[in-house]
Parts: C-alpha cells; sequence; structure tokens
C-alpha cells in the first residue's frame, strides 16, 4: 500500500495551466503578473487591503518586525506552543522573544497571561514593542482579548497565520486580526507554492515599505542605490502561478479537511483516553490537521507508541509542536507558563489529514490506531 503522509500537496487540476502561461510569456523571474494577481487575490480572500507575495511565510513575518520598526534591544512576545519560525524571525529582527503559554481550551496564546508577561517584562526594564500571536493547527487566537491586551500595553500586534488561511475568527476570515499578518505556502499548507508566503495588512504604507525591503531595498532610480539593508525575499511568477490555481480551490480544501476531521472524531470521539483538539467558539478551523491528545493511562498506549504502530504501517503522524521555552537554541529566554504546551507536546499527535486522504485511508489510520487497545 502506498505511503500516508501527513498533509501532502494536493494539486487542482488547473496549476499546469497557470504555470504554462507564465512560461509561455517568458515572465520566470521573480514578480510579473500572476504574482500582482496573486497578492490581490489573497488580499480579498484574507480580507484586508493589501498583500506582498514572498519567499515564504517566515520572510513575511520577518518584515512585518521590520517594518514595525522592531530591532536590536527590543523584546517580542510570541506564542509559546508553536513552530520555531515563528520566534526565528524575531531573532532575525535583532529583537529577543519571550514566550507565553497556551490555553488548554483554544491551544493558542493565552490573553490573560500575555498581560501579566508584559507587566513583567516591562517591570523587569525590557522594552517589550510588539507580540507575535499564533493561530495553530488552523485554529485563530482569541483576537479580541489579544487585542485589547495590546492595546492596553501599547504594543503591536503580528497574526502569525501560516496555519489558518480559509478559517474564521467571528465571522471574518483569518488574517485580518492584527496590524499585520503572515501566511505561509509551504508544501504542507492547505495550498501551496512549493515554498513561498504572504504579508498582509490595511496599511499601505507597511506593506509597499516591505515589497521595497523584499527587493534588496533598491531605489527607484536607474543605477542600484541603496538607503537601507534589505532581503532577497520576493515570490517569483512562476510560485505565484501556481498559487493562484491552488486558491481557487480553496474553499472546497477547508470543506473536506472539516469533512476529515469530523470522521475521525465520529470514528474515535468516544474512545477512553482520546481527545481532539477543541474548536473555540469564537471562530472555525480550518482543520489543517486533526490534532488528538492521548492518556496513556486511560487508552493503554501512548503518544510515541500510537506513532510508532502508525509508521510501521507506512502512515505518517507526527507529535505536537514542541513548544519554545523547550527547544534548546531558547534556553535562557523568559517563558511565562508552559505546562499547557508542555502537557500537549508530551501527549499530543497530528494524525494525517491532508484533502486527498480517502476514507480507506482514514479507516487504515484508525485501525491502526485502535489496535493498540488492550
Amino acid at each position: 500500500m502506498a505511503r500516508v503522509y501527513l498533509s501532502p500537496p494536493h494539486l487542482s487540476g488547473r496549476e499546469a495551466e497557470l504555470v504554462a502561461d507564465a512560461i509561455e510569456s517568458n515572465w520566470i523571474a521573480p514578480l510579473g503578473p500572476h504574482v500582482d494577481a496573486f497578492e490581490a487575490e489573497l488580499a480579498a480572500v484574507a480580507g484586508v487591503e493589501h498583500a506582498v507575495a514572498l519567499s515564504s511565510g517566515t520572510a513575511a513575518l520577518h518584515l512585518a518586525l521590520v517594518v514595525l520598526g522592531i530591532g536590536t534591544g527590543d523584546e517580542v512576545a510570541c506564542s509559546g506552543f508553536t513552530f520555531a519560525a515563528s520566534a526565528n524571525a524575531i531573532t532575525y529582527s535583532g529583537a529577543t522573544p519571550f514566550f507565553v503559554d497556551a490555553t488548554a481550551e483554544t491551544w493558542t496564546l493565552d490573553p490573560d497571561l500575555l498581560d501579566r508577561a508584559i507587566r513583567e517584562r516591562r517591570k523587569a526594564g525590557a522594552t517589550v514593542r510588539a507580540v507575535v500571536a499564533v493561530d495553530l493547527y488552523g485554529q485563530c487566537c482569541d483576537y479580541q482579548a489579544v487585542r485589547d491586551v495590546c492595546a492596553r500595553h501599547e504594543v503591536a500586534l503580528v497574526q502569525d497565520a501560516a496555519e489558518s488561511l480559509g478559517a474564521t475568527y467571528r465571522g471574518a476570515p483569518a488574517g485580518g486580526q492584527g496590524a499585520l499578518a503572515a501566511f505561509s505556502f509551504n508544501g504542507n499548507k492547505i495550498i501551496t507554492t512549493s515554498g513561498g508566503g504572504m504579508l498582509v495588512s490595511d496599511r499601505g504604507e507597511w506593506i509597499e515599505h516591505a515589497r521595497k525591503l523584499s527587493t534588496q531595498a533598491r531605489e527607484p532610480v536607474a543605477h542600484y542605490e541603496h538607503l537601507e539593508v534589505g532581503f532577497n525575499y520576493r515570490m517569483s511568477n512562476l510560485l505565484a502561478a501556481l498559487g493562484r490555481a491552488q486558491l481557487e480551490s480553496l474553499p472546497e480544501r477547508v470543506a473536506t479537511r472539516r469533512r476529515i476531521r469530523e470522521r475521525y472524531v465520529e470514528l474515535l470521539g468516544e474512545v477512553p483516553g482520546i481527545a481532539f483538539m477543541p474548536e473555540a467558539a469564537y471562530g472555525t478551523t480550518n482543520a489543517w490537521l486533526t490534532c488528538v491528545v492521548l492518556d496513556p493511562g486511560v487508552f493503554g498506549a501512548d503518544r510515541e507508541a500510537v506513532r510508532l504502530a502508525l509508521e510501521a504501517e507506512d502512515i505518517e503522524a507526527r507529535p505536537l509542536w514542541k513548544p519554545m521555552h523547550l527547544q534548546p537554541v531558547f534556553a535562557g529566554h523568559e517563558a511565562f507558563g508552559g505546562d499547557v504546551s508542555a502537557r500537549l507536546f508530551e501527549r499530543g499527535l497530528c494524525l494525517p489529514s491532508g484533502s486527498s486522504l480517502s476514507e480507506d485511508d482514514q479507516d487504515r489510520i484508525v485501525a491502526t490506531i485502535l489496535a493498540l487497545r488492550p
């Protein structure tokens, strides 16, 4: 039987047509008409005014901080339960991250703990300038509460929406909740450009500054003139053509992944010792990955035993994110809380959730898990 991957790329059928158009037009270098169109189409989907297409979601996060003027000597609060890119981008800017735990109810940034963390860091003399709030496994943070905290402390809010394209928060599409937001189109995301990202905002001057920085900050003169340090972060026209084809099918992909999650819940939701990531009442998740938490004393096997059993059947599963306060590279950084994300990492598992997953393969996954029960 073919290997079952966690979240593989899924072609819609239009990719070859649009990529061929880019090739035939000879727009195969960075920039071009597909880049312009992809930016406009993604901005419309996210409900924001402006967007710039970039080489990765990490590049988008980095430029978000740079255009906000954050750098050496500043501190930035960051969701602790996340992939390393969220924190790495802060270090690229020269700032120092500190980490704030998640809530058990949503697995996303804890607003009350964030409030306390900023107060304590400032009391210690830190210059806290921003918050990077991470949408997790397709679910948005509670932005109403997070925005209140940011306003109270006069810090900027950057939304790491790398995993939440197609999700909603209080009826609005994910991506418009922060001052700036970053999307990722990595190969395992709900849509992919092979590698790529997007920075979005309602503030046009920020996006235009990011656009300039992303092409080595070249000044608009005939020769190469540079007044500030820039980056080679722009997306190519070829990859933008791929992204446009993928974006067309976003509603279907979200619906399919949500059906996959619902079917997992139907098949495993009543099994003692298995619990699913909660869906917050304030929004809808895009179900990018279906995640479970296993209680080994009740289920009869721990997370790693389940993962290895699936791997033995050529099925890819992955532990939940190892939180930043447990990562050796960030040892010594301030962290607030951490027990929630540590427990989720110890017991949590991401199940195959790609929009091309068949019911037969899902049945095979479920049967492998259930076979471990005593």
